[in-house]
């Protein structure tokens, strides 16, 4: 077995709302992330119904010469149906307690099982990039580096891509992305 997914966190966006769009910066981004996807062979791109993960991912799929694909899966983990004004403090908690969840809320394990579910369902020798948000992105991280936790959510940009290679023996996790839109490791 041998797969490499290529996760992305969505440009900079106007906000947190799932229909919020990317800012005139994140539209920017979005150009750049596809050109600095220009010479990676993508055979999927797999994105999260959110619009500013779709932004972000047209771009790319205009560049590579294919449709992306939305899948429900890869939206953004609610934290809660409450606004909390410790709200850090708590997802922060969510990631010392993967069970524990908040009112209306999703637990770190439930997303967990959800967004890993689909790489899972990828086929042999897919190279696919993924589309999606912040802390799924983390969880998704951690289904493949379990030290991936809190403090690297808190270091992600907008954008971000982590190139993660899966094979039978294991896998290999690794940040790609710098600011400045150019593979770091490649």
């Amino acid at each position: 077995m041998e797969k490499i997914i290529y996760i992305v966190r969505h440009c900079s966006a106007e906000g947190q709302s799932p229909h919020a769009d990317l800012t005139a910066e994140g539209v920017m981004q979005a150009e750049k992330l596809a050109s600095f996807f220009e010479d990676m062979e993508v055979d999927r791109i797999i994105t999260s119904p959110f619009v500013r993960a779709r932004m972000t991912a047209e771009p790319i799929a205009e560049k590579k010469g294919i449709h992306y694909e939305e899948d429900s899966r890869l939206a953004e983990r609610t934290l809660s149906s409450r606004e909390f004004e410790d709200w850090l403090l708590k997802l922060e908690d969510t990631f010392l307690d993967f069970e524990l969840k908040y009112e209306g809320g999703e637990s770190s394990q439930e997303a967990t099982d959800r967004v890993c579910n689909v790489v899972d369902e990828l086929p042999d020798g897919s190279k696919v990039a993924i589309i999606t948000h912040g802390n799924l992105m983390t969880l998704l991280l951690r289904c493949y580096d379990e030290t991936i936790g809190f403090s690297e959510w808190q270091s992600l940009t907008n954008p971000d891509v982590y190139r993660v290679y899966i094979t039978d023996s294991g896998s290999t996790v690794e940040r790609i992305w710098k600011e400045e839109g150019t593979p770091s490791v490649m």
